[in-house]
Order: structure tokens, then C-alpha cells, then sequence
């Protein structure tokens, strides 16, 4: 089974290849965020503290979008919302 950080590995690779710029950025995000907790902790990352990133980061873009709203910027909130859609496809699907 291959992990959660290696198939967003494998998404950067076909965003770069298609040229798709937007995902592009919203995926390097999500590693930047993994490689900063692998820096801090010298540590490999497990899929267990992924996913716990990956919610992190979908509640920060939840409030982001909520205040965007808010402030009626809705470029803002069209990145925002594209951003989580994002990380929420790499989260594993919450049992009910």
C-alpha cells in the first residue's frame, strides 16, 4: 500500500507534467508543510501524522474561507476553497 505522501508525491509529478499550475501549487504546499515537520522532528513522517497535518491544514483553509467570506474576497475564497478541496482528496474518507 503506498502511503499518503508518496501518491501526493506522485500528483506533483503529473501536475508538473500537465502543466497545471494550480494544483501544482496547492500540492507543494501540502509538502512544504510535511518537510517542515520532518525538518523540526527529524523525523520520517507515518500516514498516521499525514493525515494529522492534512487536518490541520483543511481546518486553517475552513477559517480562511469563513473570514475571506466574510470580508467579501471570493478570489480569496476560490483559492482557498480549491486548496482544501485538495487536501480533503489526499485525507482518507472519515468513518461515520
Amino acid at each position: 500500500m503506498a502511503g499518503i505522501k508518496s501518491n501526493i508525491s506522485d500528483d506533483v509529478k503529473a501536475a508538473m507534467r500537465s502543466k497545471n499550475k494550480t494544483l501544482l501549487g496547492a500540492l507543494r504546499l501540502i509538502q512544504a508543510a510535511f518537510k517542515q515537520k520532518e525538518v523540526d522532528e527529524r523525523i520520517e513522517l507515518n500516514d498516521e501524522q499525514v493525515i494529522v497535518i492534512l487536518d490541520k491544514m483543511a481546518k486553517q483553509h475552513r477559517d480562511s474561507i469563513s473570514q475571506f467570506k466574510a470580508a467579501k474576497r471570493d478570489d480569496l475564497v476560490n483559492i482557498e476553497a480549491f486548496e482544501l478541496d485538495i487536501i480533503d482528496t489526499n485525507l482518507p474518507t472519515k468513518l461515520s
